[in-house]
């Protein structure tokens, strides 16, 4: 009986144990499931955010478009004042022509002296009298400013640039050549062999006072006034102790008006300050 039942207590223990074996099975069990679990609940999570992938790229183009928006209008109003200054663009300057670009050439013609007006009407009168006013256009005196000194003061006087000459523009021909060099108070044209020489552009655009389109030419005016005397010119003294004499200019003072003559005294040149007053051209 005690065989028995140590047999018995035996077997107990072999189910217990076995028992025990199986505990830890069901508890991986029980572990694995719960990490499926887990495993399912974190896929079903990240479902949504692939479901909401969609939804993101459909705000990306609105996004884009809601950002286009303002640079449009803002093109729009760009555009808008763009066509406000055209409406109220302010009109261009007139196109400056060179009276070198006018019809003909530009000849200079040698006159009496002191008659380059008289030839000028002349000459004027004669074109329309013998209906040459499609090759002989025009003539112009040249002048320039030229600073003079006048009862103690500086003043700006207009003369002329080259006194005994006259610029006529024309179309020259055997008639134009006629007509101009049989002019009263006309002496000859200026050339090289007797041959009428046109001048250059320079030339022109000196004499001449660059003027608007259409405007008549007219006499030069440069920039700064021309001193009435020169450098190295001979001039006489027409007051003061060294009345009579006469001498070469070495030094001239703009801006106190005298110059510095070199006058003879005694067989030496000694530099005598006058002011412009008390000289005068020989």
């Amino acid at each position: 009986m005690s065989d028995l039942d140590n047999t018995s207590d035996d077997a107990t223990e072999v189910v217990d144990a076995m028992t025990d074996t199986e505990a830890p099975a069901e508890e991986a069990e029980e572990t694995v499931a719960t990490a499926d679990a887990v495993a399912d609940e974190a896929v079903s999570e990240d479902a949504p955010e692939a479901d909401d992938a969609p939804a993101e790229e459909d705000e990306a183009p609105a996004e884009a478009e809601a950002a286009a928006e303002p640079a449009a209008d803002e093109a729009e109003a760009l555009v808008d004042v763009a066509d406000e200054d055209e409406l109220f663009e302010v009109e261009e300057a007139p196109r400056v022509e060179s009276p070198y670009d006018r019809p003909g050439r530009w000849y200079v013609v040698h006159t009496q002296s002191g008659h380059e007006k008289k030839a000028q009407q002349n000459l004027a009168a004669r074109t329309d009298s013998m209906n040459m006013g499609e090759r002989i256009y025009e003539s112009v005196i040249p002048m320039e400013d030229v600073v003079e000194f006048r009862n103690g003061k500086k003043v700006v006087v207009q003369k002329k640039m080259f006194p005994g000459y006259l610029l006529v523009r024309a179309q020259l021909d055997d008639d134009a050549w006629y007509v101009i060099r049989n002019t009263p108070s006309v002496v000859n044209f200026v050339g090289s062999g007797g041959k009428p020489s046109p001048l250059l552009r320079r030339e022109v655009e000196n004499f001449l006072q660059v003027k608007e389109e259409g405007a008549p030419a007219t006499p030069s005016k440069r920039s700064k006034a021309r001193l009435e005397y020169e450098l190295g010119e001979t001039i006489r003294v027409k007051e003061g102790p060294f009345a009579d004499f006469s001498g070469e200019i070495v030094e001239i003072n703009e801006d106190q008006l005298k110059v510095k003559v070199l006058v003879n005294i005694f067989g030496r040149e000694t530099p005598v300050e006058l002011e412009f007053s008390q000289v005068a051209r020989l």
